[in-house]
């Protein structure tokens, strides 16, 4: 393999785990304060917001992407203020594709932090409040230690699904080489043009890191 064949290998590889990097963090932090306040509070509209919530797990991605596209687009104000504020569009760029697998991937992680903290007894945390227990230190002590294990695969599953986007990011953030293009994304354009020694290259590579990523959450659930 040429520098150039090595460097058009590896570019995708090292986008692809920025991009799923930065999403995973950013949906990960979102994702804990909603996460608690809807395994613990009950309010009108909770059911209504919670399907809002879940809604990017069940659309076929390219509507996502068709639909961040139409907000953040030019076209739209928000696209119009972000462009003036930073000087420059944010659809077909770098950012577009953190946005785009911190959508796809937000239900995810949003489902697993709560299953953690409805997992947590609440006679637990009560006997800890009597005990003279603050409300943060019943949180840092008892609720975060006891959900923990929900916390990893949490953002290992936001991470995985951040991986291996493809539809919204490919509507949203294109497929421009050195900039955009994913693992998913060059995969999709090299099985297009023939090149596929360079698409069984990326296949094992995204089914090497996807595996061992679902291992470490089959490990530390058991």
């Amino acid at each position: 393999m040429t520098n150039i064949e090595l460097e058009s290998f590896i570019t995708p590889i090292i986008i692809s785990l920025k991009v799923a990097f930065t999403a995973s963090i950013v949906v990960f932090l979102f994702s804990i304060p909603i996460a608690f306040i809807m395994a613990r509070k009950k309010f009108p509209g909770k059911a209504l917001l919670e399907t809002v919530f879940m809604l990017p797990l069940v659309l076929p991605p390219t509507v996502v992407g068709f639909l961040l596209l139409m907000l953040l687009g030019r076209s739209s104000w928000v696209g119009q203020a972000i462009e003036w504020i930073f000087n420059q569009p944010v659809v077909f760029t770098w950012w577009a594709a953190v946005i785009a697998a911190s959508v796809v991937s937000f239900p995810l992680v949003y489902q697993t932090l709560k299953s953690g903290f409805s997992s947590v007894e609440n006679e637990i945390e009560n006997a800890a409040r009597n005990s003279g227990a603050s409300e943060w230190q019943v949180i840092r002590y008892i609720t975060i230690p006891l959900s923990f294990k929900f916390f990893i695969s949490a953002y290992i599953l936001g991470f995985a699904r951040g991986l291996g986007e493809f539809g919204a990011t490919i509507m949203i953030a294109g497929n421009i080489p050195n900039k955009t293009q994913t693992i998913s994304t060059a995969i999709f354009l090299a099985t297009e043009t023939g090149d596929m020694t360079l698409v069984w290259l990326w296949v094992f590579s995204i089914v090497l890191i996807s595996f061992m990523m679902l291992w470490i959450v089959n490990r530390s659930n058991h």
